[in-house]
């Protein structure tokens, strides 16, 4: 597995076929986790494919595979970034973390998609995400 993400709040691996696998850790690690995959599970239900889709969850170690949503975009201008985020409003969505940073690019299709949604608020209030701290 090649290594994306190495960090005190998770542990981001690429498999050798692709699928990427994310084990959350640190602070609120549980909570993260489990906003996280309400909010893809909302998504995938809603329709939008411009997120990564759940494969496999497994709870009992804080940990999902996804398919893959593509490289990171190292530039786009504010403006794009902010129409990508707005978006995934129209499928209930409000990211919470709209930077760059959470943007990939899928060459299969030419679609910038969205990645990390661990503080994603569902705009119906039904979730409520953890609290930030650094």
């Amino acid at each position: 597995m090649h290594e994306v993400k190495d960090t005190a709040r998770a542990l981001v691996r690429i498999g050798y076929d692709g699928r990427v696998h994310k084990t959350f850790r640190g602070h609120q690690a549980k909570e993260r986790f489990e906003n996280e995959v309400l909010v893809l599970k909302h998504l995938e239900k809603q329709g939008c494919d411009f997120v990564p889709r759940l494969l496999e969850v497994e709870p009992e170690n804080l940990k999902f595979i996804t398919t893959n949503c593509g490289m990171r975009v190292e530039h786009l201008s504010d403006e794009r970034i902010k129409d990508i985020f707005g978006e995934l409003e129209r499928y209930g969505v409000r990211h919470d973390d709209a930077f760059m940073r959470n943007i990939t690019y899928r060459t299969s299709d030419g679609r910038f998609c969205i990645i990390d949604f661990e503080f994603a608020t569902l705009l119906d209030g039904s979730n409520h995400p953890p609290e930030q701290t650094g």
